[in-house]
Formats: structure tokens, sequence, C-alpha cells
């Protein structure tokens, strides 16, 4: 189980979500916090949660001692490549345990039956990923009238048009995720230079890209979403403006041309077709049918789905015109070899983003990604969860 941290502004919301982990009605073998190069919060988090990594742990005795201790143990340790979220999450797949390796936004707070679900699914050997439902919680409380469903996924939610029940995605959403091993096994890691390394803009397309890899790498492989493996995501105010709405789509249709640049635009675009002719139109039409019978919000809802669309219809073009100009290009990251480096370690070198350089912006306020790109292809679901402590979420 992999948590990917990299402020201590959301110290609060980092204790609450390992919290979420350590109650799960199917424990995880152990909850791993990345720490994306920022030393004193890798320091506080360990003074916190206690070094686990001097193999006195009382996880790490008897095997009876290891069941009473289930999902309790946390490890804090150091992403040891380059300052981003994908390096953070091959930092924590080659720092995990487990069989099945599962990712949680460092905002957001699981059910109790999240890893569970999640563990049902990988009965079958097919399944190498299932992603999960994620709920938004505003900062306002409430939706904003004019953000219309078929967005959420802007601020890192499932949205309006995905299928129910357990069923076959191009894709699943990083924020709410799990991968068997050998899936990293058979594609490599997650990809720098995609998403949020860096860039001012909020990039993503990271799990979309990973996704279309491995299904390359293996056909015959089954990714899944379940709306049952639910987590509920933190939206902050400042995500709520139809700014940060534009300010996304648009980057969202950047990332696309980065992708669809490297596999091609049938496999990096399969399921925004789907999503453009059939989704938002029907979208639209309820907002103005709202509008008509006086419904707040309704006009705003049909007009924002115009204007997220031109934005990433925008940034599109401007991202393929870059690439037709040789512009910048992402690299299949290799997961770390982590066998000699301590990871719980800070690099006593590295300088201390305590205090950021302004002109350097985080590249951690994690971007969300795109639709979650249903194929509606249903997949048998087996009632089988007696998984093995050997095949849980690491």
């Amino acid at each position: 189980m992999v948590i990917c941290v990299y402020t201590e502004e959301r110290w609060d919301d980092i204790l609450a979500a390992v919290d979420s982990v350590r109650t799960q009605s199917l424990p995880a073998q152990e909850t791993l916090l990345v720490v994306d190069h920022n030393t004193r919060l890798l320091r506080r988090l360990k003074d916190h949660y206690g070094d686990c990594d001097d193999g006195a742990d009382a996880d790490v005795g008897a095997e009876a001692d290891a069941d009473a201790g289930a999902g309790q143990r946390v490890r804090v340790v150091a992403n040891v490549g380059p300052r981003g979220l994908s390096s953070g999450r091959n930092t924590g797949i080659a720092g995990s345990c487990g069989e099945v390796i599962a990712f949680l936004d460092d905002d957001a707070v699981a059910e109790r039956d999240w890893l569970r679900h999640f563990a049902a699914a990988y009965a079958d050997p097919r399944v190498l990923a299932v992603g999960g439902r994620t709920v938004p919680v505003w900062a306002s409380r409430r939706r904003p009238v004019w953000f219309p469903e078929e967005f959420d996924w802007v601020v890192g939610c499932s949205y309006r048009g995905l299928p129910p029940g357990r069923v076959r995605v191009r894709n699943v959403l990083g924020g709410n995720a799990s991968f068997r091993r050998e899936a990293f096994d058979a594609a490599g890691g997650f990809a720098s230079g995609i998403g949020r390394d860096g860039d001012k803009r909020p990039l993503g397309c990271e799990e979309t890209e990973l996704c279309i890899r491995l299904a390359r790498a293996r056909p015959d492989a089954l990714l899944l979403i379940d709306d049952r493996a639910v987590i509920h995501h933190k939206v902050p105010a400042a995500r709520e403006r139809f700014g940060y709405f534009r300010s996304r789509t648009y980057a969202e249709g950047l990332s696309k041309a980065l992708v669809t640049r490297s596999v091609g635009a049938q496999a990096g675009l399969e399921t925004e077709r789907r999503y453009t002719t059939r989704v938002l139109p029907a979208g639209i039409a309820r907002g103005l049918r709202d509008a008509l019978l006086g419904r707040a919000g309704g006009a705003g809802r049909a007009g924002a789905i115009v204007a997220g669309v031109a934005a990433a219809a925008g940034g599109y073009l401007v991202g393929a015109a870059r690439a037709r100009r040789g512009g910048p290009r992402f690299t299949v990251a290799a997961v770390p070899d982590l066998s000699a480096p301590d990871l719980s370690a800070p690099d006593p070198s590295a300088p201390d983003p305590s205090a950021p350089d302004p002109s350097a912006p985080s590249a951690h306020a994690r971007a969300d990604d795109g639709p979650a790109r249903s194929r509606h292809e249903s997949t048998h679901e087996s009632r089988h969860e007696s998984t093995s402590r050997r095949e849980g979420a690491a």
C-alpha cells in the first residue's frame, strides 16, 4: 500500500489517509509513505510513526505477531528518483513487499472495504489492475452549481458516464488504484516527463500511458474498475473555481497529445471518442433542460461542458503542434533497484524543500487524470475473497 506525500500543509490529510488504510476490513501488509524530496516532512513522519527499518519492529517478529499487527505497520521512505509523483510511485513499487500494490492519494480517505473489493477482483489471474470509485469532498461542502458531474475527473474523481459495477476499462486513475506486481515487470514503471513532474500546468495522463503500455505488453490482461472500492477525495477551494477547471481541461489536452505521440491516436483517444460523442452531449442536454425548468446551474453546467471541450481541444492542438516540432518527450522509467540505498534516510546533500524555490513550482499538487476510459466490457465477477496474505495489497 503506497501513499506519496510531499508537503506538510497536508499533514492532517496524510494522517487521515493512513488511518483509513489501517482500519481496512482486509488489512494491508504495510503502508509505505513515500516522501518526495522534503527532508523536514520525512523526519516528522518518521518521528510520528517510528522507524520501522531498524529490524526491531514488532510486526517483523513471529508469524503470530505479524497477524496481530496486520495493517498497522507504516514505513516512511524517501523518493530515490527525481522530484515528481511518477518517481515517488516507482519508489513505492520497489520498496513494497506485496504481490498487489495499491495507491491512495494523500488527501483522500478510503472506505473500510476498499482493499477487500480490490483483492476480490484479483481472484481472476488475468486481472493486472483494479481501480475504484472516487467521490469528491468539496471544500465548500457542496458541489458548485455550475460544475458538471461529467467533468469530475478534473478534480480527480469518478465522473458521470462511467458504467456501474465491476467493468473493464482502458486505464485506472492513480489516486485510487491497485496493480499486480507483475504488471510493472511486464511494462515498466510510471513514466517521467508526463503528469506533474515540475510543469506549472496541472498535467496528467501518467496512469493512462502506463495502462496503454501494459495492455500492449500483455494483450490478455484485464484492467478493471469496481465502483464498490470507494475513496473520498478532498477538493480544495481553489479547484472549485472555473479558472482551475479551464486550466485543467486545457492541460488534459496537452497531456493527451503527448500520450498519442507515443502510442498513436487510436489507443490514446479510444475512450475519449465515446466520451465526447455520447456522454458530453447528454450532459449538455440535461443542463439545457434544467435551465428551461428553472433549476439552478443548468445553463452554467451546459456552458462549462462546452468550455471544457473547447479548452481540451485547444490544448491537444497546441500539444500536437509542439510534438511535430520535436517538443518534450517522456521517459518510461524502470522501477528502481532499492537493495542498496537506505530508503528511510534523507540525502544530506539535497536541499531541504521545506523552503521551496518559487521559480521551481511544486511537481506534486497532483493533476487529476482524465476520464477513466470504460470499454463497457463487463467481466466475470468472482465472489472469492480468500486471497492469501502474500497476494494482499502492499
